[in-house]
């Protein structure tokens, strides 16, 4: 390994090569003097297994790679920063948190049917627990049913191009990676916040470093954008402070409005029956204070039962 090369730790899907790519784009547009180098690790979350066991734990894309950035064997390394835990090892950090892609989920349909025009009984595939709730929140009509794999790998089940045991109608993923892969054409539907509330950290891109590598932070901190910085900081205090597990369906969003953080998060059952809600806003300076605060008050609302119930299985 060159020591005069940043080299940039990722996972090795379309997606997240795509995602750092982007990041290592926009680092050689600032600093053109530096050079940058891809290093590809395996987490335990890109084992061919989970295809066919149970969605993976918070952390499962992670922890590989922090284990080699904390071993010096790359510099910075770039994540979705909704697949990060809220608490971090010792000895990393946050550097930068990239401008916001689309925060909002997808539904991509076989035929071009948008959610309320699927027909009743219309099977439509979602790895994430808090999308199925939501899902199934608002049309408990339908079949919903697990879907492994990376974003290509999903279309590829839902068009029938790639074995799969079930057929389906629809799926439902993230607009962030299907635009940063040239997909947003096989979109059929942007799902607004309103029917299908986003994961904390949902669309955007966290880029770590060690705490101790001051040049290397440095660097990385300039692809901070502190708008989205500051409503991811509230969306994953309020998750750490529901403290689920990583299979609870917990959503949370937040977003500037006229100067203000407005932060707006849900907690539900899996299917769908039972859902408290809340939201408060504040100045985007104390985003940690106000996730911590709306976690608080979603509890008192009656939350606490629910990821009791559920965060065992997380």
């Amino acid at each position: 390994m060159r020591t005069d090369v940043l080299q940039v730790a990722t996972r090795g899907s379309k997606l997240a090569l795509a995602q750092t790519a982007w990041v290592i784009e926009r680092l050689r547009e600032r600093f053109p003097a530096k050079e940058f180098e891809t290093r590809v690790i395996r987490t335990s979350g890109d084992d061919a297994r989970q295809e066919r066991g149970v969605p993976p734990g918070k952390g499962i894309f992670v922890k590989e790679i922090e284990d080699a950035l904390l071993r010096g064997e790359a510099a910075l390394a770039v994540h979705s920063l909704k697949d990060m835990p809220t608490e971090l090892p010792p000895g990393l950090a946050i550097a930068a948190v990239a401008a916001r892609e689309d925060a909002r989920d997808a539904l991509i349909s076989k035929t071009g049917a948008r959610l309320g025009e699927l027909p009743a009984g219309a099977v439509v595939g979602t790895g994430s627990a808090r999308r199925a709730a939501q899902l199934l929140a608002g049309r408990p009509d339908l079949r919903v049913e697990p879907i492994r794999g990376n974003l290509d790998t999903r279309i590829a089940k839902l068009r029938g191009t790639r074995e799969s045991p079930v057929a389906y109608d629809a799926i439902v993923v993230a607009a962030a990676g299907c635009r940063r892969l040239g997909l947003a054409g096989t979109i059929t539907q942007l799902l607004p916040p309103g029917l299908m509330l986003p994961a904390a950290g949902q669309g955007a891109l966290a880029v770590e470093t060690r705490h101790d590598d001051d040049e290397t932070t440095a660097i990385v901190a300039a692809l901070d954008d502190d708008a989205t910085r500051q409503a991811t900081t509230a969306e994953r205090a309020c998750l750490h402070g529901l403290g689920g597990g990583c299979r609870v369906p917990i959503a949370a969003y937040g977003r500037m409005a006229d100067g203000a953080l407005l932060l707006r998060a849900r907690v539900c059952s899996p299917d769908g029956r039972e859902i408290v809600e809340s939201q408060a806003s504040g100045p985007p300076a104390e985003a940690q204070a106000l996730g911590t605060a709306l976690a608080r008050d979603l509890l008192e609302r009656g939350a606490g039962p629910l990821i009791e119930e559920h965060s065992q299985e997380g």
